[in-house]
């Protein structure tokens, strides 16, 4: 039987999805299709993995790399500054180099996890949730019966987190598009109306279910995301920077949730980790103090602080929730990029929303199966509802900061702060020292409470900005 590997425009490794072996029947291929879709499972642009011998060519350490960045920058990337307001522009610079080890320490969880897994079993599907419950079976037996609850509670909130990146990217275009065509037309539409005919063309995307087809769209997606990545900062830099004391130092006790929900999203990418290990030629180049895990996340940080740090700086309490709106709306280098970003975060959104299908729909297809004899059809419809469901959700919070905040507190912390302790301890128990205890109680800890005061925070924020209270 002949496979397709197929790797995306985020650096995320998709799923080898056979291709119909013409010895079987139609009913025989749709069924084999289904199983194997339904062992995929993934991120933040996004991770799809299957078990079995690897097919393809396995990728050099610098290739790695280029994928690690491009998985990790993303979108959030252009609402830092917003996010450096909440926090205070000293404040924020100190506090995101701490978000970023914590959530670098928990991938290394991760894969340290996932290391002591494979000696156990050999040969099995490199993925979060196959890690966590596989550890949970081959663990002490007090764990044993949770292994399976483990693992769907952490597909459930791959597929929020998915969600989530749609509904943000669905803002994130409806009002950079907005700007532009209020600029020239004067139309005076409601950004709603954007995300309408926006939902459009993003319907008839995402009934693309061949990984081929969708790779040169990512590929697109990002690099004109990368260069508009680089023209913002030339908008920031082009003129003369105010000194540092012209914005605050400190934002405000209530931002500081805020500001949490946004650095979760935009390093929630700790899915991404194990496919990218398993697909190297030197996969032991991947962990330890130097290896490409760390070195990419400090490249990441970096660009990340400079971004929030200058980009706050510069529009000082006139930045809004994306960057890109602050750019001016009079220069036709500014327009473009908004263009630009919009074309890319719509390839972006179909990247996101196909890794949640195969986890949710091998289940309703069963359901489906007794109203009609049509797969297709009825996955389509299935993705269809889906795509409405995003539109529904984004039309109720078009506010693309609030929006990032709520859906890195709710959905990311869990994935990046909160699992990862707990596979470790799992994984480890009942060998596990007193000082890794403490480290996993206090990383815990600290998830529990940001996912509670960030979710609080970006609701009681989204209830304020809708109700007009301040």
């Amino acid at each position: 039987m002949e496979e397709n590997h197929k790797e995306d425009g985020n650096g995320e490794v998709m799923a080898d999805i056979p291709l119909e072996d013409l010895s079987l029947t139609k009913n025989e291929n749709d069924a084999k299709r289904r199983s194997t879709e339904s062992s995929v499972s993934s991120k933040d642009a996004e991770i799809a993995v299957t078990s079995g011998k690897q097919t393809y060519q396995p990728i050099s350490n610098f290739e790695t790399m280029a994928h690690l960045l491009k998985g990790n920058i993303g979108t959030g990337i252009f609402a830092m500054p917003s996010a450096f307001r909440n926090s205070g522009l000293w404040v924020g610079s100190v506090l995101l180099p701490v978000m970023a080890i914590i959530c670098t320490h928990c991938m290394q969880m991760l894969v340290k996890s996932a290391a002591i897994m494979k000696k156990r079993e050999g040969d099995f599907s490199i993925s979060y949730a196959d890690v966590a419950e596989t550890a949970c079976r081959t663990g002490p037996p007090q764990f044993a019966k949770y292994g399976r609850a483990f693992s769907i509670t952490i597909n459930v909130f791959i597929c929020i987190t998915q969600f989530g990146f749609c509904c943000v990217y669905l803002v994130f275009t409806s009002t950079n598009l907005q700007q532009v065509v209020e600029y020239y037309t004067e139309l005076g539409w409601d950004v709603r109306i954007y995300m309408c005919f926006l939902t459009i063309p993003l319907i008839f995307l995402n009934w693309i279910r061949n990984l081929k087809l969708l790779a040169p769209v990512s590929l697109i997606a990002n690099v004109l995301q990368m260069s508009s990545i680089v023209v913002v900062f030339y908008y920031i830099f082009r003129d003369p920077l105010p000194p540092v004391n012209s914005v605050p130092a400190f934002g405000s006790w209530g931002g500081l949730p805020l500001f949490f929900g946004t650095t979760v999203f935009t390093f929630e990418g700790i899915a991404l980790v194990l496919p990218l290990q398993k697909d190297m030629r030197r996969p032991w180049d991947f962990k330890g103090w130097t290896g490409i895990l760390n070195t990419g996340m400090v490249i990441v940080t970096c660009i990340y602080i400079a971004m929030g740090f200058y980009g706050y700086l510069a529009y000082g309490e006139d930045i809004l929730g994306s960057i890109t709106l602050n750019l001016p709306q009079d220069e036709v280098l500014a327009q473009v990029v908004k263009i630009l970003l919009v074309i890319a975060i719509c390839g972006n959104y179909a990247m996101q929303f196909y890794v949640p299908i195969p986890i949710i729909w091998p289940t309703l297809s069963k359901y489906a199966a007794r109203y009609t004899s049509n797969d297709l059809a009825a996955e389509r419809a299935f993705r269809t509802f889906m795509v409405l469901v995003t539109l529904l959700l984004a039309a109720a919070i078009p506010k693309i900061d609030l929006f990032i905040s709520l859906v890195g507190a709710f959905g990311s912390s869990f994935l990046a702060l909160i699992f990862p302790p707990l596979l470790e301890y799992v994984t480890q128990a009942p060998n596990v020292s007193k000082i890794t205890i403490t480290k996993e109680v206090l990383i815990l800890v600290f998830g529990v409470i940001g996912f509670g005061t960030g979710t609080y925070a970006a609701i009681l924020a989204i209830v304020q900005e809708f109700s007009g209270s301040d």
